[in-house]
């Protein structure tokens, strides 16, 4: 049942067609491993064994009659708790947020996958209110990596990205709204993706705004880009959701990137990188050269923007917590209070200039990818540090998580694609590769990540699943 749990949603789909195993088997063993694993990583806040379960024998049912719901039906999924699910609370990561009150819609990222058939399996953990790069919260406590249990999995999507790594479920709805997919996947050595903001329908609207996108992340580009095909189907729900993209992204994967224009900065011209995670990214950036590539080292050309992503994080911060008092902020994480402080002494009017420079960055990076198809950078500068703490050294005294996590706010600011896919160690601990591409270039950047990880396959397996 082991091998089960890791086989692909891709792989799973072929074999429930060809009568060669059940989705009660494959949840069975998804769960086998939740319960062998969870207590170590603590990567599900709820889990619902008797749901997913009942949900396998219904997709069992539907493979027997002939007629899945669609391309995911009965893989077994999990669900990020800042991701509303019907049945079940999404807490946040908070105490402040009560559990005892009706539960009845989907988001819509939710509601595409339980109607596409997916067996949902639980919540994954977050941090409080999804408001850092690392995964623990005074309501689930510290989510910790799979490849060394004393360090964390990133985060905010970090259950969900130890979830995956582990065989606890093939795929799972993260979030990113400064690297949240990114940061965990590349610390757990996973594939996640940001598209393009609009792409993923979401609701209700995050309180941090257009920075916040829904995405998916799996074993493989391939589940990415079958996810992609169900979760971003339009939502009346989301004003700001992007027309259909009119084509299936898993029947795009397969071109390569020969003749493509590609630029490699390890370090965007201001960060500061470990040299084993150097090593591995170059030799990545020469793998697009040995794929047919034309690759030049080039930096986009902007300076560290994140005081233009702190002015709008922690304002966002400060609103999603507005309609508590005071005196709650006895209950919540401290960093988020002192965030939470901080975003409300910025003016209207020192938002709006920030909002004035997010608009200057989109446009430099328009124009960089006029030059450039593609985009490729580290997903992280370090490997994943200790657990429990939200900056790596001295048991992470001082400093924002921001500090460490250079590469990936800034494409949530300009609202483009950017993929993290495995490409080697640090440490002995997972590297990412980015790859980033312009504005709805959403299926050229999975294609690239799927050349590569064709080139280079890389488990996403532990040790700690062996």
């Amino acid at each position: 049942m082991t091998e089960t749990a890791f086989l692909t949603a891709a792989e799973l789909g072929r074999l429930y067609r060809d009568r060669e195993l059940s989705p009660v088997e494959a949840t069975r063993a998804a769960l086998d491993q939740i319960e062998e694993h969870n207590p170590r990583v603590n990567a599900f806040c709820l889990v619902d064994e008797e749901a997913a379960l009942a949900s396998a024998r219904e997709s069992e049912k539907r493979y027997s009659d002939g007629g899945p719901l669609g391309k995911l039906d009965g893989v077994p999924a999990s669900i990020k708790d800042l991701v509303l699910t019907r049945g079940w609370p999404t807490l946040r990561g908070s105490r402040l947020v009560d559990p005892d009150q009706a539960w009845e819609e989907d988001a819509p990222s939710t509601a595409r996958l339980r109607e596409g058939g997916a067996v949902l399996l639980g919540k994954t953990t977050t941090p409080e209110y999804g408001w850092k790069g690392v995964t623990d919260s005074p309501l689930t406590g510290v989510t910790t990596n799979p490849w060394d249990t004393t360090r964390t999995s990133g985060g905010s999507s970090g259950g969900a990205a130890a979830a995956i790594s582990l065989g606890m479920g093939r795929i799972a709805i993260g979030t990113d709204g400064g690297g949240s997919v990114r940061i965990p996947g590349a610390f757990c050595g996973i594939f996640g993706f940001k598209a393009t903001f609009g792409r993923v329908p979401a609701w209700p609207i995050s309180p941090f705004g257009t920075l916040a996108n829904v995405g998916p992340m799996t074993s493989t580009v391939e589940d990415a880009a079958l996810m992609m095909d169900v979760i971003s189907a339009p939502d009346y729900r989301d004003p700001l959701t992007l027309p259909p993209a009119g084509y299936d992204f898993a029947d795009h994967l397969e071109g390569g990137v020969e003749g493509l224009r590609v630029a490699f900065s390890p370090d965007l011209g201001y960060a500061e990188l470990h040299p084993e995670v150097r090593d591995a990214v170059e030799q990545a950036a020469r793998a697009f050269e040995e794929l047919g590539a034309t690759v030049v080292r080039e930096d986009p050309g902007f300076d560290d923007p994140v005081e233009c992503f702190k002015a709008h994080w922690y304002p966002g911060a400060a609103k999603a917590l507005a309609a508590y008092g005071r005196e709650a902020r006895a209950l919540m994480d401290p960093g988020l209070v002192e965030i939470v402080e901080e975003g409300e002494r910025y003016s209207a009017v020192e938002h709006l200039e920030a909002v004035a420079k997010r608009g200057e960055l989109g446009i430099l990076m328009g124009e960089f990818h006029r030059r450039y198809d593609l985009l490729l950078t580290p997903t992280m500068p370090i490997p994943a540090f200790e657990a429990g703490v939200e900056t790596p050294g001295s048991r992470g005294s001082g400093g924002r998580w921001t500090s460490w996590a250079s590469f990936s706010h800034p494409f949530n600011l300009t609202q483009q694609p950017a993929a993290t896919v495995p490409c080697g160690f640090a440490e002995g601990l997972p590297v990412g590769l980015q790859i980033v591409g312009a504005r709805h270039a959403d299926a050229l950047v999975l294609r690239a990540a799927r050349a590569y990880e064709a080139a280079h396959p890389m488990s996403s397996r532990p040790p700690l699943a062996a």
